[in-house]
């Protein structure tokens, strides 16, 4: 049984940079792929990037293409996502996802999912 906790979320002004974290504890934390995914008040969940178990490969929506940049530390159990020049639509919880299988991460279908974490961009 895998936990994920996110963190680093909070008020940020637009074109601004964030940087979130998901600690993840319970499970071998290099075994799985990775994905962040986020969901804003009235809107169904959105996938934002996904990465493999060895941090080699990712993939990412086309609106965090160049924006955000996924990446995990597998000594320290973290996966982050680099956030920048933050815009208002970035507004929305930010979860953090866990699954063996890299195209589950990506179909948003994963077996392990955070707590999500609040990212508000002001204008």
């Amino acid at each position: 049984q895998v936990q994920l906790v996110e963190s680093g979320g909070g008020l940020v002004q637009v074109g601004d940079s964030l940087k979130l974290s998901c600690a993840a504890s319970g499970g071998t934390f290099s075994m799985y792929a990775m994905g962040w995914f986020r969901q804003a008040p009235g809107k169904g969940r959105e996938f934002i990037a996904a990465i493999s178990p060895n941090g080699v490969s990712t993939v990412y929506a086309d609106f965090a293409e160049g924006r955000f940049t996924i990446s995990r530390d597998n000594t320290d159990n973290t996966l982050y996502l680099q956030m920048n020049k933050v815009k208002p639509d970035d507004t929305a919880v930010y979860y953090c996802a866990a699954d063996t299988l890299y195209r589950t991460v990506v179909a948003g279908t994963s077996d392990y999912w955070g707590q999500g974490t609040q990212v508000t961009v002001s204008s």
